[in-house]
């Protein structure tokens, strides 16, 4: 598969995908004779992954120590399970931002949903009667 049909199966740029090897992220993607990059399936099996962890949040640095370690082999088993809990913790944190934010918004929208109905605006909470 060649770098451009990777990158419109995993909506991201070629850029990204060149950068994601260059630094580590994926393994270094085999090329033809013309030098173009051929994506093996199990280089694919590594942008999937990557990508996925990267849309939610895993830093760059933590991927390519992901990466590092499973080369080691099976011995780091133990350390790619922390670094992965460690992924998660740092996800599960950013989900509960996000969790409250939408809270905040979805009481906030119900309060003018009810406004438009009646035309007036009432709050039960004062501290979200700012806007």
């Amino acid at each position: 598969m060649t770098i451009k049909e990777v990158c419109e199966k995993f909506n991201i740029s070629q850029d990204t995908l060149r950068y994601y090897e260059r630094v580590g992220v994926i393994p270094e993607v085999n090329r033809t004779a013309g030098g173009i990059r051929d994506f093996t399936e199990e280089d694919i099996r590594w942008v999937k992954t990557m990508t996925c962890l990267r849309s939610a949040g895993v830093p760059v640095e933590m991927l390519v120590e992901y990466r590092r370690l499973f080369e080691m082999g099976d011995e780091t088993f133990e350390a790619r399970c922390d670094l992965l809990k460690e992924a998660r913790e740092k996800i599960l944190n950013e989900k509960k931002k996000y969790d409250e934010a939408l809270e905040k918004l979805n009481y906030k929208i119900s309060k003018y949903e009810d406004a438009v109905k009646t035309g007036v605006l009432n709050w039960s909470d004062e501290t979200l009667k700012k806007d």
